[in-house]
């Protein structure tokens, strides 16, 4: 048998949205669900697939479609291409993964002079009639040909200050007459060719285009950002014209069933009168609130009420619907998953489980733990007195400062100097890799739903929309009564809509109830401990605070830096062992008090100290800014031409033991004076770095068990290493046997593993293997789980088959990265830990990595 490519929205199948796509899948539930939805079919993202490989659409396909476009003519009585009354079609994408505004739809399909004539005759409404034709004209032009939008957009300027009307509604029948010829001219100029008048022929060449979309650059840009795997494909929907631009008793909109921004329970969305869906998405024109439509629309109002509802029951979670009115009848163009702020995720969470629409399993499974970054933002001091400049709509929570900068390009390459504001009359899809880069988007156009809004909520960005008190020149910016360049440093605040000209105070966010909610829930759900990386007791208590169950890395090297630097160049420099141990004996008290307030903020909870890892020429200026000669000779002697693999962690430890006994000293001292003051038994545990042989860890066991024993005999301790070379993870069964723990040093496994230097690598030749896909991801965000991965699970098989009971964590930033936090989940590991900022997220996903092993929580979602 064939192929098959194309289902009818009431047509059962079992692909679901990977082959629907979201907005396809949504369309056929809400037909079975008797939701009013326009007829229409799906092309599968199967056809898209092969149509990325044979670059053409695949034999068979042509003739599915002229069958389905039959059906859809007895559906409707219609005909596709009749001059008298017309079925017209729209062409809408839907991938599978949702996309918003990334690739493109057509609308008005089935138009040419006669059947534009014809509509007009039918409806006796020529205005409606051409407004549709214009607009299929436009939209093919940009979609099918790549002509630039700006040149019709100018077209219907230039034509409106002729006429001297504000809006596009404000133009007549002949206005709209005119305007068609002049996008005739432009579309003849910028194609090459007349506009195709068959409806045959503008139909395969739009599917033809939307499938191309799939490449294009803003979705190839978008996909990058959110991490959606290239080969998925869209799928295509054609769809029966409904048509909210008929006059007063039509209208568009799109709505939320709660507060996107928020999460409060309520009616949110905006509205436009005569007009089609995409003067909405665009911010072509200003719209109304949702709750216009009560008044002027009352039937179909109380109708979209009542579905919304039904939809949200259905689809369990919060939705993002677009409708269209025609004549007083309501149409549900799509329906998918809300994009939202990680406030509101975590209000209507709570919420839904409050109202027995899910389980608190749920709640904690569909929260995106990168989300909770946002709730980590600064946000403007409320102390600060400020001078408002201009306010727009509260488009996206949190607040930004920025150089000023026009256009996404630039904003890419001034971002690599330091942050930027993207400032734009109103942001398209193209705009895509300029809203990434900047910290916050300012726009003078568009509503709570425009792109701009949409994307940086999706993104965690501030935007603040419609102000319009902002106005644009040529590399200019007019803010209330400030004229500004590009460069200028403004601040925005998207959870209020202020904007302010300069950089202005922020201070870090307040964790709300339904953040500590939902964390608690998911503290009950996780197997994995989740401790933090403090080198400081400020640090620490901040880790506590967002809920770390102990430090799982203290870097001791961090505490030889100020007033304490010139004491640690006064032991490298030294001679004699006698002249490093005067040295070392003044350091001592600075890392005992350093210690002891860890351990004081981390009251009866683990804590692992790193002892020195970094080679000592770290600590001493570079020879052309050496004092004297003896620093500039010790500096020449201590130079090696790849230090990072050289006389470093443990090997100093041997090399120089007065170094490794002062610091557990100091621990130890540190450990019973806090004891004998409070009474909390701090539970310590002594890390040795860079081990690569069981030898090294035996005799540096030794060390560290002779000190302890001097200094705090019968306090409870442990000792191990850091897993972070290939050679100690593949000989972790005779490691451990020296070791009550391991704790994974990823950052440098990683290195070591793939022959990478970090600081040399992301800066050059990494950025081109991610970007020509030789790598999925950066190795140093997610960890390689092939590679690194496999390493670990060779140490931790080894480890526990020497020593069942031996202690097992992660230290790397990889701890707080949410796939790498499922690996240690599988691997079972017994803690990770990450930076304090990142401890509720690795909380979240570590209960995310127990409910998927158990097959508990909500990971379905509608739309697309």
């Amino acid at each position: 048998m064939a192929e098959r490519y194309v289902y009818d929205f009431d047509e059962p199948t079992t692909g679901g949205r990977e082959l629907l796509g979201g907005k396809g899948i949504g369309l056929a539930e809400m037909t079975l669900m008797g939701v009013p939805v326009p007829a229409g079919f799906t092309i599968t993202t199967d056809a898209c697939r092969a149509y990325m490989r044979e670059g053409d659409l695949p034999a068979g396909l042509e003739d599915e479609v002229d069958e389905h476009v039959r059906r859809l003519e007895e559906r409707t009585g219609k005909r596709f291409g009749s001059d008298d009354d017309p079925l017209l079609v729209s062409v809408r994408s839907g991938a599978a993964v949702s996309m918003p505004g990334m690739m493109d739809t057509i609308l008005n399909l089935g138009l040419n002079d006669e059947a534009a004539e014809g509509l007009a005759a039918r409806t006796e409404n020529g205005r409606f009639a051409f407004d549709s034709y214009r607009r299929l004209i436009q939209m093919f032009g940009e979609v099918v040909e790549g002509i630039d939008g700006h040149r019709f957009e100018s077209a219907l300027a230039a034509l409106k200050e002729e006429r001297g009307v504000q809006q596009d509604t404000d133009l007549t029948d002949d206005d709209l007459r005119e305007l068609v010829e002049t996008y005739k001219e432009i579309y003849r100029d910028g194609s090459g060719s007349e506009f195709p008048t068959g409806a045959r022929d503008q139909l395969l060449r739009a599917v033809r285009a939307v499938f191309a979309s799939w490449e294009n650059p803003r979705a190839q840009v978008y996909r990058r950002a959110h991490e959606i795997a290239d080969d998925l494909g869209t799928a295509v929907n054609i769809v029966q014209m409904v048509f909210g631009n008929k006059g007063d008793r039509s209208g568009t909109g799109v709505a939320f069933t709660r507060d996107p921004s928020t999460g409060e329970s309520g009616l949110y969305g905006e509205f436009l009168a005569n007009a089609q869906g995409e003067d909405v998405v665009a911010g072509i024109r200003t719209p109304q609130p949702i709750e216009a439509m009560r008044e002027t629309l009352p039937k179909a109002f109380a109708q979209f009420v009542e579905t919304m509802a039904r939809l949200e029951e259905h689809y369990r979670d919060m939705q993002d619907i677009e409708f269209t009115v025609e004549d007083e009848q309501l149409y549900l163009l799509q329906t998918r998953s809300a994009k939202r702020t990680a406030a509101a995720a975590l209000k209507a969470a709570v919420s839904m489980v409050e109202e027995g629409l899910i389980s608190r399993e749920d709640a904690v499974g569909r929260i995106d733990p990168a989300q909770l970054d946002q709730l980590l933002h600064p946000m403007i001091d409320p102390k600060a007195e400020l001078e408002v400049a201009a306010r727009g709509l509260n488009a996206s929570p949190g607040a930004a400062s920025g150089a000023i900068v026009f256009d996404a390009d630039t904003a890419v390459e001034r971002a690599k100097l330091g942050p930027v504001i993207l400032v734009r009359w109103e942001t398209t899809p193209d705009d895509i890799h300029g809203m990434i880069a900047s910290q916050g988007i300012l726009t003078v156009h568009g509503g709570m739903t425009s792109h701009a809004a949409v994307v940086a909520r999706g993104m965690g960005k501030p935007c603040v929309a419609s102000c319009e008190e902002l106005s644009l020149g040529e590399g200019t910016a007019k803010i209330g009564d400030h004229n500004l360049q590009e460069g200028d440093v403004i601040t925005i605040d998207g959870g209020t809509g202020r904007v302010f000209v300069g950089e202005v105070p922020l201070v870090p966010p307040q964790i709300n109830d339904d953040f500590e909610t939902i964390l608690g829930w998911a503290d009950v759900q996780r197997r994995l401990k989740v401790r933090a990386n403090a080198d400081n007791p400020e640090d620490a208590i901040r880790a506590r605070a967002f809920g770390a169950e102990g430090i799982g890395l203290c870097r001791t090297e961090h505490m030889f830096f100020g007033d304490r630097l010139s004491v640690v160049q006064e032991m490298i420099l030294a001679d004699t062992e006698s002249g490093r141990r005067a040295a070392l004996d003044r350091l001592l008290p600075f890392q005992q008090s350093d210690f002891e307030g860890i351990f004081e903020a981390m009251a009866g909870l683990p804590v692992t100290i790193r002892l020195l890892d970094p080679p000592l020429h770290e600590f001493l200026p570079d020879e052309q800014d050496a004092t004297d000669e003896k620093m500039r000779t010790r500096i020449r002697a201590l130079k090696e031409a790849n230090p990072m693999l050289g006389s470093r962690g443990c090997r100093l430890g041997l090399m120089y033991p007065e170094i490794y006994e002062m610091q557990v000293r100091a621990i130890a001292r540190a450990a019973k004076a806090v004891l004998d003051r409070s009474g909390d038994v701090p539970l310590v545990e002594v890390m040795h770095p860079l081990v690569g042989f069981r030898e090294e860890l035996a005799r540096l066991r030794d060390l560290t068990e002779s000190v302890w024993e001097e200094e705090a005999p019968g306090l409870d301790h442990l000792v191990g290493t850091m897993i972070e070379v290939p050679r100690a993870a593949l000989r972790a069964d005779q490691v451990a046997e020296v070791a009550d723990f391991f704790s994974f040093g990823t950052n440098d496994l990683t290195q070591t593993t793939l022959a990478f230097s970090r600081d040399d690598a992301e800066g050059k030749f990494l950025t081109r293997y991610l970007e020509d896909g030789v790598l999925e991801r950066n190795p140093f965000e997610v960890l390689d789980i092939e590679g690194v991965g496999d390493l670990m699970r060779i140490a931790v098989e080894r480890g526990r088959a020497t020593k069942p009971e031996i202690k097992l964590g992660i230290c790397g930033e990889h701890g707080g990265e949410p796939r790498s936090i499922a690996f240690c989940h599988e691997l079972g590991l017994d803690y990770v830990s990450c930076s304090p900022f990142r401890v509720p997220l690795a909380r979240l996903a570590a209960a995310q990595a127990a409910l998927r092993e158990s097959g508990a929580g909500f990971y379905a979602a509608a739309g697309g």
